[in-house]
């Protein structure tokens, strides 16, 4: 084992590496002599035609956000509300204190919670609901805007809402035409005790400051600051500007708070820089930096009918479900909202947690954090796929921000004699987690072995669609302490009635069910494989610590791999025949060697019987669960290249919600029935889902491509999917009809060589980086 780097070394590295930005003054941003995309196509506009009710923000409240700062919006006429969020707003803190079982407490003060940061409401009162006609609300998704409209005493209302990620502000614009006005209030008020105030500052118990303002000014009346409020009166025309932030940043050594920002003062020097510039001026700049990322990627499924296209939004997924009928158009809004949720809440601050960027309250289930057994996971298999690789960064340079502390909690804490998962080896090394984690370094339930391979998984897989050697460089310390920690913790074992012996993981517990000291695990058995090769390619691209590498090898080819059960047909989930879970459990731990990873493949490289049993067990999973978990099976069923129990899961994650069940709500937010009558938003199966769908149309693994691997018979008559990223380097343009290609276009971003298969037709395509070949044929 190599010597162990110290702390301090740990922490100087880290602070070097990391790149996460802060709630911090920037230069001023270019603007554009116009945008790019002020006349959206109708399919990139989803619409209701009612507002969001004050109490039921989570389900009906619409999302902007510009990748740290985010509100739900309700659009009411007279009234409107803004929740508004800052990604870093978070209680708790490094939580490096074990309860009496070695595990870690849970809670909102010691582990901490993601919280608001404030609520804007704008009165209007004489456009109270029940006074205005034509009322219609929408949320444009490549321009990343939300607009309400209505009529009232023959004038046309208007209002845009929007947050601009290169001015850094929230902006509310109101106009009319035909001579009307604005007379009302605005109020801005904090939600941890702050009184209503155009701007304020404080700080949380664990000492993060905080603080938030707005500005305002019109046109052709008064607009005029009364006591804690701003009033405007007779105004033809009304913007209002917000900011806010925290004094979070992304250094350890800091422990994560920058002492020398004010975000009071930050906030209230943002929005008088925002509101020297006309509205319109601020949303070009806004709109022509969202289409940037929304346009990378675009997907066609098909032509729904006249009627379809007639309903609004929520009606539209009523009939969906009530009918049974395919709805292509609908299908491909939901996967563009999921992109669009990604460009809104992924961009220079921290990762998507539990409910993204957005809360109706400051007290979110699991704290709203980061679960690293699947959630976290999920949130980000649709940023390369989905043409989104910008938004993939917020999720590395978490962990390496978090790396010192992790390595510091698992050199203290992890091998204390109460922790039911500590090493039985004695050693200790390298870093590991908790399943969930914060901001602040620490962890939160219980101890989660085998979640820095996952981590450490997933930063990998970014490299393969990227080929981005700084990015491997970022993480390579992330994949090195994770192998440290792997070699101290595997056990030797001889396989019953056999002299073999192999490599399984400590005493574990497989997500979320089953016995809790469980040895070999296949969970971590297949994470583990995954993560001792993918480190040992990375340390051969970058040459570096060959005599490690080459250990690690060792290890890999002395681990136990799963194999099939003789009782129950299935691929075991422990080194046991038994079932010792629940057959229908929502997580596919045992499963994860099929999807996210690429072990068990049903191309003839992997043993027939281990994919029969990866399929007998994914059977047996079933098709009814929560939102995300019906995501991962489709992934899996597009893997075992099932196109419709991977569609069928797609549909059933469509399925309105009704009364808290499982399902889609009014908003499209996934809602996940915690018990019966309350469910609560989870947003790994609005970006789980888009992933599937997308891997349903192409899978890649370095060198391979297949074109249309899971294609549903509801998408199969034509379609298209532009800008999907590939691993192994490449961007891939498809078009089909009647199910099969028709022209395939391949654009090299680092990639060189790799094969192109459909439906048993394999062509070999060698390309220098920036080079692109079409290909055509495959219908024939």
């Amino acid at each position: 084992m190599p010597p162990a780097p110290s702390r301090r070394g740990v922490l100087a590295l880290t602070a070097a590496l990391a790149a996460l930005p802060t709630f911090t003054a920037t230069a001023a941003p270019q603007r554009p002599a116009d945008s790019p995309a002020l006349d959206t196509e109708p399919r990139h506009r989803l619409w209701w035609q009612a507002p969001a009710d004050e109490h039921s923000m989570i389900e009906q409240g619409l999302p902007v956000g510009n990748g740290r700062l985010g509100a739900l919006v309700s659009n009411d006429p007279g009234r409107e509300l803004l929740l508004v969020t800052d990604a870093t707003m978070w209680t708790g803190g490094p939580n490096d204190t074990l309860d009496a079982d070695g595990q870690f407490p849970y809670g909102r003060q010691d582990f901490g919670s993601f919280t608001l940061l404030a609520r804007l409401t704008v009165d209007i009162p004489d456009h109270d609901l029940s006074a205005v006609s034509g009322y219609r609300r929408t949320l444009d998704l490549a321009r990343g805007v939300n607009e309400t409209s209505y009529v009232r005493s023959g004038v046309t209302y208007r209002r845009r809402i929007f947050a601009s990620h290169p001015d850094d502000v929230i902006v509310l614009h109101f106009t009319q035409s035909g001579g009307g006005r604005y007379t009302g209030t605005i109020t801005l008020e904090g939600t941890h005790g702050e009184e209503p105030a155009v701007s304020f500052g404080a700080a949380l118990p664990n000492g993060l400051r905080y603080g938030a303002a707005i500005a305002a000014y019109g046109s052709g009346g008064r607009v005029t600051v009364e006591g804690p409020h701003i009033g405007f009166t007779g105004c033809g025309e009304l913007t209002v500007v917000l900011s806010g932030g925290t004094n979070y940043t992304p250094d350890a050594a800091a422990h994560y708070r920058d002492p020398s920002l004010d975000p009071h003062k930050l906030a209230r020097a943002k929005v008088r820089t925002a509101a020297r510039h006309p509205a319109n001026t601020l949303l070009r700049t806004h709109t022509a930096d969202h289409h940037a990322l929304f346009g990378q990627l675009d997907v066609s499924l098909g032509t729904s009918s006249a009627e379809q296209r007639s309903l609004d939004t929520w009606e539209r997924l009523r009939a969906r479900a009530r009918d049974g009928a395919p709805d292509p158009e609908l299908e491909a809004q939901y996967l563009q909202f999921g992109r669009y949720l990604m460009i809104a809440a992924s961009r220079g601050s921290l990762p998507l947690g539990l409910q993204g960027l957005w809360l109706d309250g400051n007290d979110p289930d699991w704290m709203g954090d980061y679960h690293t057994d699947i959630n976290i996971q999920m949130n980000y298999w649709a940023a390369d796929r989905a043409g989104l690789p910008q938004c993939f960064d917020a999720f590395t340079d978490y962990c390496v921000a978090q790396l010192p502390s992790w390595t510091d909690l698992t050199r203290r804490l992890f091998n204390d004699p109460r922790n039911r998962y500590r090493n039985s080896t004695g050693k200790n090394a390298g870093w590991t987690v908790a399943i969930s984690t914060n901001p602040f370094g620490g962890g939160g339930w219980w101890w989660h072995p085998a979640g820095n391979a996952w981590l450490c998984n997933s930063l990998w897989e970014h490299h393969e669609f990227t080929a981005s050697r700084a990015h491997l460089e970022k993480i390579y310390p992330l994949l090195k302490g994770a192998c440290e920690f792997w070699e101290a913790r595997l056990l030797t074992m001889t396989l019953p009635g056999t002299s073999r012996e192999v490599l399984v993981a400590d005493s574990d517990w497989s997500p979320e069910h089953g016995p809790l000291d469980a040895k070999g695990i296949t969970y971590a058995q297949e994470l583990v494989w995954a993560l001792f090769g993918n480190y040992c390619t990375a340390a051969a691209r970058l040459k570096k610590d060959p005599e490690f590498a080459a250990t690690i090898a060792g290890l890999r080819k002395r681990l136990h791999l799963p194999q099939v059960s003789p009782t129950t047909g299935w691929l075991e989930e422990w080194m046991s025949p038994d079932n010792l879970g629940e057959t229908t459990h929502r997580h596919l731990s045992p499963l994860v060697g099929l999807f996210p990873g690429d072990r068990v493949r049903p191309d003839g490289s992997t043993p027939a019987e281990v994919v029969e049993g990866a399929t007998a067990l994914l059977t047996a999973r079933g098709m009814e669960s929560f939102g995300w978990a019906n995501a991962w099976r489709a992934l899996c069923w597009a893997r075992l290249k099932n196109a419709d129990n991977a569609y069928q899961l797609v549909v059933n994650n469509l399925r309105p919600s009704d009364g808290g069940s499982n399902g889609t709500a009014f908003n499209l937010f996934d809602i996940y029935q915690v018990e019966k009558g309350r469910g609560i938003f989870q947003i790994d199966a609005n970006l789980g889902t888009p992933a599937a769908m997308i891997e349903m149309l192409l899978y890649s693994r370095p060198g391979h491509l297949e074109l249309l691997p899971a294609l549903p018979d509801a998408w199969a008559a034509s379609g298209s999917l532009s800008g999907a990223n590939a691993r192994g380097g490449f961007v891939v343009d498809l078009r089909w009809r009647d199910g099969k290609p028709t022209e395939t276009r391949i654009r090299s971003t680092g990639g060189r060589t790799t094969t192109v298969a459909h439906a048993g037709s394999v062509r070999t395509v060698t390309l220098k980086p920036g080079a692109t070949v079409t290909l055509k044929g495959f219908d024939r």
